[in-house]
């Protein structure tokens, strides 16, 4: 990089470029987005996600892990280009001026390509209230896939909340129905911590994920405010796909019905819902703690 020559200009075409792609119109004309942090940037190429072009600020490359990242960026194949702090400043998001900041094409996962990750051959299992059974063997678990599925989430910084609690969690995919937001916003892969890239992820309507995890026999849990079973009591450790709507509105009536268990968590005070990440990191857990009794 030392060699190379530094953009100076806010108003060099690559910088105007790569700027444009905090617009979610940009991201799909161009079919790119904008990886911000040297954390989600390592796990983005540690992933395999195609990286295009680097802007680089190497005097604000001050942590062991952007020094490392900085070494490792040769051998990614992206394009590598200096920049100015004034021009790094200008590309990055709020505060994270951390040295280092990518373009990648856009990944595009299907279904399919979830129920390649995760999918394996399994009996089916309904929802029940919890009795005594014999204790998955640990090596059996993988089998049991276990998704969370986001129907009309509007907040990107929800999303990745949803996705950081999925992986610590240890599910297998997160899927989004109907989203109001796209996945690769940039505020989604800042709050998800990069786990976006390392997760299996997609986008479809509600009514092809319905279809997909009825195909593929998932158990289906609907977190509801009005749901009649308490989330304690529903059995988690087979299949099963854990459905969450927007804290405004909700989920719609595709997650009602016949062959879908509704579940609600005890709201004590005034609030009447909790914020659709906390939601989720409860019912992630629940079904965690009961996979490993």
């Amino acid at each position: 990089m030392n060699n190379a020559a530094t953009i100076t200009s806010l108003q060099n075409p690559r910088i105007k470029d790569a700027v444009r792609l905090r617009d979610r119109r940009q991201r799909v004309k161009q079919g790119r987005i904008l990886i911000d942090g040297v954390r989600e940037l390592q796990r983005a190429i540690d992933a395999g996600v195609t990286l295009a072009e680097a802007f680089v600020c190497e005097p604000l490359c001050r942590t062991s892990e952007a020094k490392r990242l900085l070494a490792e960026l040769p051998g990614s194949g992206a394009e590598l280009l200096a920049v100015s702090e004034p021009v790094f400043e200008k590309l990055a998001f709020g505060q994270r001026a951390e040295g280092v900041l990518g373009v990648a094409e856009m990944p595009r996962p299907t279904l399919a390509s979830v129920a390649e990750q995760i999918i394996a051959p399994r009996p089916a299992v309904a929802p029940a209230v919890i009795k005594p059974r014999l204790v998955v063997a640990p090596d059996a678990l993988p089998q049991n896939a276990i998704v969370a599925v986001l129907e009309g989430v509007e907040k990107p910084g929800n999303v990745g909340a949803v996705l950081r609690s999925a992986d610590a969690a240890g599910l297998s995919a997160v899927i989004l129905a109907d989203p109001r937001t796209d996945l690769y916003n940039p505020n989604a892969i800042r709050s998800s911590l990069g786990t976006i890239f390392t997760m299996p992820v997609c986008e479809a309507a509600s009514s092809e994920v319905l279809a997909w995890l009825r195909e593929h026999d998932f158990s289906i849990v609907a977190a509801r405010v009005d749901g009649s079973v308490p989330y304690t009591q529903v059995d988690y450790r087979g299949p099963t796909a854990l459905v969450l709507g927007s804290e405004a509105e909700g989920l719609t009536a595709a997650w009602s019905g016949e062959g879908i268990t509704a579940v609600r968590l005890p709201m004590l005070g005034i609030a009447d819902s909790l914020n659709v990440s906390v939601t989720a990191a409860v019912l992630f857990y629940e079904a965690l703690r009961q996979r490993q009794m």
